[in-house]
């Protein structure tokens, strides 16, 4: 690791891979050669997060549609004493913290509870990490950060063991929705296998409900999610050298009710070629053709209680909203 940033209760570090030079290229190159050469074409969903990628991401979650950041903090709001309580003084690892905004419900009920505790943040955006971290170390002065820049394979392979009484990992927004079947598998697995017995894991759930309702919130009236899903062409040509023209793309997102997912497209408005000059890639791309950007399942509490016992991962406590359209679930790892 390299630190970045350092004081007496601060610290940001950028994660170094850990993986050989074949893994790195394989996640980081082969990846976008593979997706874009598919049918339909493919760009993994982690090409949104540069740092305007991040900024335009927070602005999705203020808006009237995207009602999963509002419901979930709902939530939060309800019961985040109530799971300070039930794990008492711990580490807590955030995975893809953002602006840390929801982060602070349960940064207050930890405060209340313990004289000192520490907070260890993980996003990929250095940017933002960095902006977040200091206004949080100014907000709590018994609060211990340690940041961290990198994915969360990166993180959860190379976090240590707590020196903590207990460690809760939590995974807010519903992001695992994001993940395909054989990814979310392998997550949970990670996950399992960082906690020690007795350690937590707060997941936060979007939950099945109807289609416009679904539709509405990826398709939003102000187009900030088709800002937001186009600025993954302007991140790839700039890290890859890429002559994308966000012009001639526009943004899509149907719900696919068979799969009970959200799906992310942007649509190419002419036939063009495009190169990426760093991967040594060309592809041609037709009127009307759709490149996948995004899945967003969308689950069921029992299905997922069933999955997370598989991994001993014991469901404590299921929250819910009163329209339960979302769900946070407390788990303990007993195992």
């Amino acid at each position: 690791m390299l630190t970045q940033l350092q004081t007496d209760q601060l610290k940001i570090e950028y994660l170094q891979p850990i993986e050989t030079a074949k893994e790195t290229e394989n996640s980081f190159d082969q990846d976008i050669k593979k997706g874009l050469n598919e049918c339909p074409k493919k760009i993994p969903s982690k090409y949104f997060y540069d740092d305007q990628g991040s900024q335009l991401f927070e602005q999705i979650c203020e808006l009237p549609e995207y009602y999963p950041t509002r419901t979930e903090a709902s939530i939060l709001r309800q019961y985040v004493e109530e799971i300070a309580q039930i794990t008492g003084t711990c580490e807590l690892v955030e995975l893809g913290s953002g602006s840390s905004t929801k982060t602070r419900l349960l940064l207050d009920a930890y405060d209340k509870q313990n004289d000192g505790f520490k907070y260890m943040p993980i996003d990929v955006s250095a940017g933002i990490l960095k902006e977040s971290a200091l206004q949080l170390q100014q907000e709590y002065s018994s609060l211990e950060i340690q940041g961290l820049v990198g994915t969360y394979h990166q993180a959860l392979t190379q976090l240590t063991p707590t020196a903590w009484p207990a460690r809760m990992i939590f995974f807010l927004g519903s992001s695992i929705g994001n993940f395909s079947e054989t990814d979310y598998d392998n997550f949970l697995n990670k996950i399992a296998h960082v906690l020690e017995k007795g350690d937590y894991f707060l997941l936060g759930i979007d939950l099945q409900k109807p289609k416009s309702i679904l539709e509405a919130a990826y398709n939003d009236s102000q187009g900030v999610t088709a800002a937001f899903n186009l600025n993954m062409l302007a991140h790839l040509n700039h890290q890859f050298e890429g002559n994308f023209d966000v012009n001639c793309f526009y943004h899509q997102a149907i719900y696919n009710e068979e799969k009970k997912q959200i799906e992310m497209y942007l649509v190419s408005e002419k036939e063009q070629e495009i190169v990426l000059k760093n991967l040594d890639l060309k592809v041609n791309v037709k009127k009307g053709e759709r490149i996948l950007t995004e899945i967003s399942r969308k689950f069921d509490v029992e299905e997922t209680r069933d999955k997370l016992e598989s991994k001993d991962l014991n469901p404590v406590k299921v929250f819910t909203d009163e329209n339960n359209w979302f769900a946070l679930i407390l788990c303990q790892a007993c195992k």
